[in-house]
């Protein structure tokens, strides 16, 4: 006659395998999903970028400038058609030689640099409605710089 604890503990080995392997399947998928976190982060922007430049390669210029955010219904005050056809018109060459060297999160945005032939531009586009500009910093500045030079509460 068997004793009523004659078989406590039975599958405990195979209980800890389930546990030891569920712990190093999330650790692996944590370390992935961060990984791939820190890759494409940045891809909406590139992408915004990219389409840019092939609009350029177009020479739909009018469109190329709708992506600065600059319609005719809402012309940009400060960047004129003409000044945009002086930044980035035929004579800036061939816009399939660009090429997007760094991708850098910063604040609100993403700051890219741009070899664009033998020029380096660095421009910036908006994280929320994926409008390009000129970036307002050559890096991102130090978040107290970002917030007017108040320390963040």
């Amino acid at each position: 006659m068997s004793g009523y604890l004659d078989n406590y503990g039975a599958g405990e080995e195979r209980r800890e395998n389930i546990v030891k392997k569920a712990s190093i399947a999330l650790a692996v998928l944590i370390v992935v999903g961060a990984a791939l976190l820190y890759i494409f982060h940045n891809i909406r922007q590139e992408h915004q970028l990219k389409q840019f430049f092939s609009l350029m390669a177009a020479h739909d210029y009018k469109a190329a400038y709708a992506m600065w955010g600059c319609t005719d219904a809402k012309p940009c005050a400060g960047y004129s058609m003409a000044a945009f056809m002086q930044d980035w018109g035929p004579q800036k060459g061939d816009p399939a030689n660009y090429r997007i060297t760094r991708s850098k999160s910063c604040g609100s945005g993403v700051i890219l640099n741009v070899n664009f032939g033998n020029e380096l531009d660095i421009l910036w586009v908006q994280r929320n409605d994926l409008v390009i500009g000129f970036s307002p910093f050559p890096g991102c500045p130090a978040p107290t710089a970002l917030l007017g030079g108040k320390a963040p509460r």
